[in-house]
């Protein structure tokens, strides 16, 4: 199990003055099968006239803030702390051909497969095509495994894709990053979904946290760390996989997961509706501070053997 302190701070800095601004927050890590959130905060300046909080249609915690009154600056600052399990290994596991899995998920009735075959479908920022379908076709050859074939198309957009900052923004095309193979976390996790979608395969964007590491010798820098993106896969019998197309792994407890969806329209960790005109420059800090575990024996007599 590791343990985690995360500090998530938002700074935006307005050219005028804003009258009203209206932020919808996704910040708040899902308590999930191997996931669990010991403590949770949200501080937000200048106070905020009104607060509400919600589980959106996804089953994440969101929270709307109204800022009126006359303000040049808003700083959203979360902290939190989160205990991660390890994941079960996936080494032996069989799955059914990718095509049955397709096939089962556009069946009607009520099971868990039909249910997630809501994520098989177009969203605001990832859209199904042709070029996504071939893309994705080189690791799901007829009657391939679903597992394996998962598992390429995640291998392949690492490999053959590179990470650049500046090659998109929030609103590229998934055909866009599909043909120029740069982009972000985000993009990555865009154009994998656009693959496995154009397939009939039911798959949703999960945003979080990652915990990086400084390379031997350096120690951490405060702030360092970033808010990530990944992707869930939905198999019959084995349930919602992720899969990390980003660095080509399957996340581990170094993730965190915040929030998902159907794309990062729908988990954004800040979006905001002001009322003022001008310009504004955002800042973004993450910090994941690994914490020592609790010693599951101390106190009980037991130790090992």
């Amino acid at each position: 199990m590791q343990r985690y302190r995360i500090t998530h701070v938002t700074t935006y800095h307005y050219e005028a003055e804003v009258s009203v601004s209206h932020h919808l927050l996704h910040l708040q890590p899902r308590a999930t099968a191997r996931q669990r959130v010991q403590g949770f905060d949200v501080i937000v300046q200048p106070l905020p006239s009104s607060r509400s909080t919600r589980m959106d249609v996804f089953g994440n915690h969101a929270e709307v803030v109204t800022i009126e009154g006359a303000h040049r600056q808003m700083e959203i600052v979360m902290g939190c702390r989160v205990e991660v399990d390890p994941v079960p290994s996936t080494d032996g596991i069989e799955t059914p051909p990718w095509q049955d899995v397709a096939k089962a998920c556009a069946a009607e009735g009520w099971s868990d497969a039909v249910e997630a075959g809501e994520f098989r479908f177009d969203s605001p920022h990832v859209r199904r095509g042709p070029a996504c379908a071939a893309f994705a076709r080189h690791s799901f050859p007829v009657g391939r495994p679903w597992l394996d074939g998962v598992r390429d198309l995640c291998r392949r957009i690492h490999e053959e894709f590179e990470f650049d900052p500046r090659a998109t923004t929030v609103s590229t095309p998934v055909e866009q990053v599909l043909s120029g193979r740069r982009g972000v976390c985000q993009d990555f996790a865009h154009v994998m979904l656009g693959c496995l979608r154009s397939l009939g395969l039911p798959a949703r964007y999960v945003s979080g946290y990652i915990e990086t590491v400084p390379p031997p010798g350096q120690a951490r820098l405060v702030g360092a760390d970033a808010t990530h993106a990944w992707v869930s896969a939905y198999c019959p019998g084995l349930g919602w996989l992720e899969l990390d197309p980003t660095n080509g792994l399957l996340p581990s407890d170094r993730h965190v997961t915040v929030a998902w969806g159907r794309d990062f329209s729908d988990v954004s960790p800040v979006r905001g509706v002001l009322v003022g005109s001008g310009s504004h420059v955002l800042r973004v800090s993450v910090d994941v501070e690994p914490e020592a575990a609790p010693d599951a024996t101390a106190g009980d007599g037991r130790n090992g053997g």
